[in-house]
């Protein structure tokens, strides 16, 4: 059985559909660890680039609007009670 990527490259901007997506799908350990992250008080700068491989010096910009899109994503895909439960689109 193969699973989501464990530490997947992420696009610029996360997904805004009102349906799971198959990129939701493909970084679901992604946004475990932004939750995770934000809930233990992490440094967003430091999240970018350990988890989204995005450096917050180089790239503030990109860095930035990479962790907000992605954040806000994980937690409407947490919310809409999809995440674990496996009922994404297939």
């Amino acid at each position: 059985m193969n699973g989501p990527p464990l530490d997947p490259d992420v696009a610029d901007v996360a997904p805004n559909e009102p349906a799971l997506t198959a990129y939701d799908e493909q970084h679901v350990v992604t946004y475990i660890r932004l939750l995770q992250a934000e809930g233990e008080g992490a440094d967003w700068r430091e999240v970018a680039r350990v988890v989204l491989h995005v450096d917050p010096e180089r790239e503030p910009d990109r860095a930035r609007s990479a962790y907000q899109s992605h954040f806000a994503r994980a937690k409407w895909v947490t919310e809409q009670g999809r995440l674990l439960r496996g009922t994404g689109s297939r």
